[in-house]
């Protein structure tokens, strides 16, 4: 722990990745006073860090639309509202898909995307593989292109975060762990604090956190894992961040060379920090089909992170008296944080957040209201 937390605050934050730095900044700066976050870890080393780092609005829930909107937003103008670069690049998301089925959900998708401002549009095979020219187009039926989006540099964003959060008067303490909450305290292991206000950003760590204030925050880990490859000769700069949805494969430039990823099936739920080789084969035989002149490329590292799931992979927003909570994300939770942390200082605030997150209430399963997102991978 680098510093005592202090023996009291207005609001404690519990989770120093995007969405709680993101919240503590616009708390912040809003004019609350004695804002509090801490973090077992260090700020951003949770999910935030090992996140592929990809930023879009192509959702099929119209919350989900309008937050990624948002922040698409906020990343475009990151340097210059917060003095901080985060190297966002605007090539665009693009999605294969190979199932009849997947088609109709997109155009539905796509229309509804219309209707809230976001230019996606659906594209046949041949002018997907002009757009990404590294695939092959075998058994693609039709893609889904969505300009405005993109990806950008996790640590930098919560570097960013961090250093305006501070700049308005948040305090950030690390390496300081929560061990438990009582009505009115935050129990740390470097003492307690008082406080009228918890809020829940925890990731993955959501549940154990959500037992303590006695509200149900179903979430579980799941290990993803990503790989960077060695530079790829004649790699075109523009290129999308593309998925396959057939398999889940996935990939975006990174310097030089390409960040990929792939959901394995075969995973099952735990904190599994640590790589497995178990998923390669499968992974292999992805990039095979989908980007044959990939099959040489070396591997030069990778990482394993944690997605924080719910049963419909849709996020937890909400309060339940004064225990606020943002999590739950489905993979999603990067990219949604800069709007994720307007909407909880507006919830705190008692105010109308700028689109109505009522419905991501962690109840909703209870009352049997689950609301699928179906675009995620």
């Amino acid at each position: 722990m680098t510093t005592p937390p202090p023996s009291s605050a207005a609001v404690v934050i519990i989770g120093g990745g995007v969405i709680g730095l993101s919240t503590a900044y616009h708390l912040a700066a809003a004019g609350v006073r004695d804002v509090v976050l801490v973090d077992k870890g260090a700020l951003g080393s949770g999910s935030t860090s090992k996140a592929a780092g990809g930023v879009r609005a192509l959702f099929s829930d119209p919350v989900n639309i309008m937050l990624g909107a948002r922040s698409l937003e906020t990343f475009a103008g990151f340097r210059a509202r917060l003095g901080q670069e985060i190297d966002f690049r605007r090539v665009g998301y693009l999605f294969l898909l190979g199932d009849p089925t997947a088609v109709a959900s997109f155009e539905a998708a796509v229309a509804l995307q219309h209707e809230l401002g976001v230019p996606a549009r659906m594209i046949g095979a041949r002018e997907a593989q002009k757009l990404s020219p590294l695939i092959g187009t075998d058994g693609v039926l039709a893609a889904v292109h969505s300009p405005l989006d993109g990806h950008c540099t996790p640590e930098s964003v919560v570097l960013g975060y961090a250093t305006a959060a501070r700049r308005a008067g948040a305090r950030l303490i690390p390496h300081c762990a929560v061990t438990g909450l009582d009505p009115g305290t935050v129990h740390t292991e470097g003492g307690d604090i008082r406080t009228d206000t918890v809020i829940c950003a925890a990731g993955a760590w959501s549940a154990r956190v959500g037992s303590w204030a006695g509200v149900e925050l179903p979430v579980t880990p799941l290990r993803r894992q990503i790989l960077v490859t060695e530079p790829v000769p004649g790699l075109d700069p523009h290129t999308p961040f593309t998925i396959d949805l057939d398999t889940t494969y996935y990939f975006h430039n990174e310097g030089a060379g390409l960040l990929i990823g792939m959901s394995d099936p075969d995973e099952t739920p735990g904190f599994k920090l640590g790589r497995s080789d178990t998923w390669l084969p499968r992974l292999g035989e992805a990039v095979a089909r989908r980007t044959p002149g990939l099959a040489d490329v070396g591997i030069a590292g990778g990482w394993a992170g944690l997605y924080e799931v719910t049963p419909d992979h849709n996020a937890l927003i909400g309060r339940a008296g004064s225990f606020l909570y943002a999590t739950g994300f489905s993979g999603h939770g990067f990219l949604m944080g800069p709007a994720v942390g307007e909407v909880m200082r507006d919830l705190y605030l008692g105010r109308e957040p700028f689109t109505d997150v009522s419905g991501l209430g962690a109840d909703r399963f209870a009352r049997a209201a689950a609301r699928p997102e179906l675009n995620i991978v």
